[in-house]
């Protein structure tokens, strides 16, 4: 059975219950993807009960979309119990490198809590990684770095697996990196795409310890995913309704016969 695959069918089989405290814009689309991919979502943002939801949640995913200061403090009190349980936490960056909020909080969170998983645009990760960096509201501008370069750098500083998405996207753990390339130009054309793979990955990371390769995996999946989706559709609308149908119907051949997926040397 190939691997990849392997993982996709324990996290079918397991149900994992992964718990957001996410984006107002994209939190719908979270919710679904999760669900289609096979595990359980649950959106749970006030501060009197996200310690009591992470504590029975197997990964929990953090996304500043939509930030405030109270829902920091929401994130960092589920996150800390998160760690307590050994429970994945991932934090999509979302804007990073914008406004000043948003690159303070984040730095916040990571000085506060263990992240496992850190991911975002190379404008937003390169911000992080402290190297020079663009951003258009969440549309990255680029950095002076490359994505793996990049991701390596975020990966040691921040003692994460650091995931950068892109034409081709980058998860490394500073030892192991991986690259995937895929995915289809359509799959920017819609909101909610990259929140949406925060929440893959998240399912991912609650059933294979090795956070790197559940992130690298997570990405050969909705990219496969995104790919044969495109294809059957005529545009952005039609096509968001067949990456759901794609998403919960892939298998171990069209794994198989499709990721484009290496490991590298940085």
């Amino acid at each position: 059975m190939d691997e990849i695959y392997a993982v996709l069918e324990k996290l079918k089989a397991s149900k994992p219950l992964v718990h957001h405290i996410t984006n107002w814009v994209t939190i719908y689309d979270c919710a679904n993807v999760t669900r289609v991919l096979g595990a359980l979502p649950v959106m749970a943002h006030a501060e009197e009960e996200v310690e009591e939801m992470a504590s029975s949640s197997q990964a929990l995913v953090l996304n500043i979309g939509t930030l405030t200061p109270d829902l920091v403090d929401s994130m960092i009190s589920a996150a800390k119990k998160a760690n307590a349980k050994g429970a994945p936490v991932i934090v999509d960056a979302v804007g990073v490198g914008s406004t000043s909020l948003r690159t303070d909080k984040t730095k916040e969170i990571l000085a506060k809590v263990h992240v496992d998983i850190l991911k975002g645009n190379l404008g937003e990760m390169g911000t992080l990684a402290g190297v020079k960096a663009r951003m258009r509201g969440v549309e990255s501008g680029g950095a002076e770095a490359d994505a793996k370069a990049v991701a390596s750098a975020v990966a040691a500083k921040y003692k994460t697996v650091a995931v950068v998405t892109g034409k081709e996207s980058v998860a490394s753990d500073g030892k192991s990196t991986y690259v995937v390339s895929n995915g289809h130009a359509m799959m920017g054309s819609v909101v909610g795409t990259g929140c949406m793979l925060a929440s893959v990955i998240a399912a991912f990371a609650a059933v294979e310890n090795d956070h790197a390769k559940a992130a690298a995996y997570a990405m050969v999946c909705f990219g496969i995913a995104g790919q044969l989706a495109a294809a059957d559709s005529k545009g952005p609308g039609s096509f968001k309704e067949n990456f759901y149908d794609e998403i919960y119907s892939l298998d171990g051949k069209k794994i198989a016969k499709l990721k484009k997926i290496k490991k590298v040397k940085v």
